[in-house]
């Protein structure tokens, strides 16, 4: 049977580098371990350092291949890399389906490499509800750089956004992968586009339709402005992958220059701390639920004795009770 949990020891060996203290908090945030909010207090002092790029894009476009190739880039270059493949669920233990350890096996002995599958669980927007503080632990481990990659489910892929400092938008020919991006809002979260299998018949035409939809969809701001680039890349072979690591540190260097990191720093915490508010109002509203409360105020709504915004009213109120 474990002991008591001892956070300052953990955390300090995640801080050395030990790669079970890292696992171990990774595993406490994914499963909302009773303490996860001493964990959050005990790692933020030492974050805010890692640079977070997220990749995305629709399936079979290669981004778990095309982030193996970001990995061993990043590494000659030094670099300390975390990874959080995000992966479906499964139906049935809630865990992640299609295991990126396995497909990123060369790395797998490397003491400057993290990876962490982890599962959606139902949450939609291509990312796990904990990854945000999946992000902080690998930051606080002392990570240069954390690379997330979502779960590949096509148009609901945006909310890596919200979390990256950097979002890398994959395409590749022959897909359709015009029309899907434009549908998906892709062009408006991506700060690198790449075209990936640009060895394939149709790459040329991919590259001209994104120029295209980038043209159009492009509004005149104010102030500087960054300019998407456009790398083609054949990740299986690593061809291309050094191009898009200097675009990567282009766009670093541009976001620092115009206070653009601060900004979407804070914009990140935001959503947060408005996403942790929400699901302990929503663990409350639950209780509220078990106790009968909710039940009573929907008999009378539907017994037409109250309204369902003066009864949300009273619920809100009990709540703040």
């Amino acid at each position: 049977m474990a002991g008591p949990l001892d956070l300052d020891d953990l955390v300090g060996r995640a801080r050395d580098g030990q790669p079970r203290a890292v696992a171990r908090l990774l595993s406490f945030v994914e499963d909302a371990h009773p303490r996860v909010a001493e964990i959050a207090r005990a790692l933020t002092p030492h974050t805010g350092r890692a640079r977070v790029v997220g990749l995305t894009g629709p399936p079979g476009v290669g981004k778990s291949t095309s982030t193996s190739a970001l990995l061993t880039a990043l590494r000659a270059e030094g670099k300390r890399v975390g990874v959080l493949a995000i992966d479906p669920s499964s139906p049935f233990s809630g865990g992640a389906l299609l295991g990126d350890r396995i497909r990123m096996t060369e790395h797998a002995t490397d003491p400057g490499v993290f990876i962490r599958s982890m599962a959606t669980r139902g949450h939609l927007g291509g990312l796990s509800w904990a990854t945000p503080q999946a992000v902080r632990v690998l930051d606080a481990a002392g990570f240069d750089v954390v690379l997330i990659e979502t779960v590949g489910v096509g148009q609901s892929e945006v909310d890596v956004v919200r979390l990256a400092d950097t979002t890398v938008v994959l395409l590749a020919p022959g897909m359709g992968d015009g029309i899907q991006a434009a549908k998906a809002g892709v062009l408006e979260i991506a700060d690198v586009f790449v075209v990936n299998k640009a060895d394939r018949e149709g790459a040329d035409a991919t590259v001209h339709d994104l120029k295209q939809m980038i043209s159009l969809a492009r509004r005149e701001l104010r102030g500087p402005s960054w300019r998407q680039p456009i790398v083609r890349t054949v990740a299986a072979k690593g061809e291309g992958v050094d191009e898009v690591v200097r675009a990567l540190a282009a766009h670093h260097d541009w976001l620092v220059a115009n206070d653009e990191l601060a900004r979407r720093r804070v914009a990140r915490a935001r959503d947060e701390v408005e996403a942790i508010a929400v699901r302990r109002l929503r663990a409350e509203l639950a209780d509220l639920r078990g106790g009968g409360r909710l039940a009573g105020v929907a008999e009378r709504v539907v017994a037409r004795e109250l309204d369902p915004f003066a009864a949300a009213d009273e619920l809100i109120a009990d709540l703040r009770g």
